[in-house]
């Protein structure tokens, strides 16, 4: 334990000195904008930022510091427009905009900025405290997973989504069933065969994540919302005028961020896993959890419940990918590979000898974790209200705003005019889709997990000349599948004792 504290002493004293300070500031500050922008994510911003670093002559630890809390600061920022206008800013925040957006429509949207300001927080916390106490073992827990163990979890993944696909099963799974048709348009990498692109070179290298997102939630809400300014409906919210969530809603939601934050940094330590894995299976598990104790929760409709629980997970998840990084020198997520890239420009390799080469750098980048959440919980918090007035903007204004914001962030991706007309023409078939109740969570997690459910899919049974088995024998994959089956029978039959309950008690 001494040992831990000397350690903790060491990067404290990294982090905590002015110009580290000033620079996680800055970081944390600069993130929160990027994450804002659709479009652009964390993996753009720490890019962005890797140069200016290294032209600045920055040394390595401040460098890290740097990206760091960019990387923090766009997880935190891309909820601000997935719960304001339900525009995810990144694929972790999808989950974030079942619940809350409509807590903003509600009038509420102070409450659910604060609220998820302090979810992330909390998840935060939890994340830096667990790579503190637990990054050695945890790193023994990563490394059980192979390419067949990714695969397995994936369809893990997709069985909680069943918790999503509300009264209309057969809709939800249609929406799925789309997502992954989308994630497979291109080239097989393996093969080298053309796949659904219709003879279009601009389809080859696939449809891009940030071209679904920005088409199935900004450019068909802003239809939706446009057909209502049209029709003479107000699209402007009245605030309730609460600018925090108080100690009732934190009380109701504490467990919620609890659970949720466990489960993200579990899910973030996996290399490539991810914060949106780690939200969905967050919400997945939170929903059936409430909804057996509370039949009347309103998941989807605006429960506090239902916002925090992908927001913890999400950001614990995103601390927690910093631990395959430390420790064994692989990426824990696409974020953490741009930094490793960084840190090769320092001449310096990632992996166990840095904690005994570098301690200043490992123990400095965990401080500054710590030091940038608790900078965005001061910096967010109180800028809630100023959030929230988005909400209070003309529809007239508001519709062609988000649009244009929209399309610069797609035009950015490739700088062609083709990804532009994808957008106008999956935002009409998500317009559609919308119109018809067709959920847009497992559509676009769909398009999340398929790529990645293929590939390790392949890698799996490459390594076995195609033996299925390889997917059922370690006791990891074994207890996933276990787990899977439980996450889609046992609702089903819980669901079934409580309505043969009310029935044999309805005659008394």
């Amino acid at each position: 334990m001494s040992g831990i504290l000397d350690h903790l002493a060491i990067g404290f004293g990294v982090a905590l000195s002015l110009t580290n300070l000033l620079v996680a500031m800055i970081g944390s500050f600069i993130g929160t904008m990027v994450g804002v922008l659709p479009g652009l994510g964390p993996v753009n911003g720490v890019a962005m930022l890797i140069p200016i670093a290294f032209a600045m002559n920055l040394p390595p630890e401040t460098a890290l510091i740097l990206l760091a809390a960019v990387y923090v600061g766009a997880e935190y920022g891309g909820r601000i427009t997935a719960i304001l206008l339900n525009v995810p800013g990144e694929a972790s925040a999808i989950m974030t905009t079942l619940d809350g957006y409509p807590l903003a429509r509600q009038g509420l949207a102070s409450v659910a900025l604060s609220l998820s300001a302090w979810s992330a927080f909390f998840g935060a916390i939890v994340s830096v405290v667990g790579i503190i106490l637990l990054a050695p073992l945890l790193a023994k827990w990563a490394l059980a997973f192979g390419p067949a163990e990714y695969f397995v979890l994936m369809i893990f993944a997709f069985c909680c989504l069943t918790s999503l696909l509300g009264k209309q099963p057969v809709k939800g799974v249609l929406a799925a069933m789309i997502g992954l048709s989308i994630s497979v348009v291109g080239v097989d990498a393996n093969s080298g065969v053309y796949r659904y692109t219709f003879e279009l070179v601009h389809l080859a290298d696939g449809i891009e994540f940030v071209v679904v997102v920005i088409a199935l939630f900004a450019v068909s809400e802003m239809l939706e919302m446009l057909e209502k300014v049209m029709s003479g409906h107000s699209v402007e919210v009245k605030p309730s005028g609460r600018k925090l969530f108080n100690l009732k809603e934190m009380a109701l939601t504490w467990w919620s961020v609890v659970r949720s934050s466990l489960v993200g940094f579990g899910v973030g330590v996996l290399p490539g896993a991810g914060a949106s894995v780690a939200a969905a299976v967050a919400y997945s598990q939170e929903k059936r959890i409430i909804e057996a104790k509370d039949p009347d929760a309103k998941f989807g409709k605006g429960d506090m419940r239902g916002l925090v629980a992908p927001e913890a997970a999400a950001t614990a998840s995103a601390i927690g990918s910093f631990v395959p990084m430390l420790t064994l020198g692989v990426p824990g997520s696409g974020t953490t590979a741009v930094m490793m890239g960084a840190l090769t420009l320092y001449n310096i390799t990632p992996g166990p000898v840095l904690f005994d080469s570098k301690p200043e750098l490992v123990w400095g980048l965990i401080a500054s974790l710590f030091v940038a959440n608790v900078l965005l919980f001061v910096m967010n918090v109180p800028l809630v209200r100023f959030f929230a007035k988005v909400l209070s903007v003309p529809g007239w204004l508001m519709v062609p705003g988000i649009l244009c914001i929209s399309y610069i962030g797609v035009y950015a991706i490739n700088a062609g005019t083709f990804d532009l007309l994808l957008v106008a023409g999956i935002g009409a078939l998500g317009y559609f889709l919308r119109k018809f109740g067709v959920p847009m969570a497992p559509l676009v997690l769909g398009v999340v997990l398929g790529n990645m459910m293929e590939q390790n899919l392949r890698r799996a049974l490459s390594m076995t000349d195609g033996d299925v088995g390889v997917l059922f024998a370690s006791p990891v994959s074994i207890s996933m599948w276990v787990g899977a089956a439980a996450v889609v029978i046992v609702p089903q039959i819980m669901r079934r004792l409580r309505a043969a309950k009310k029935l044999a008690a309805g005659p008394a």
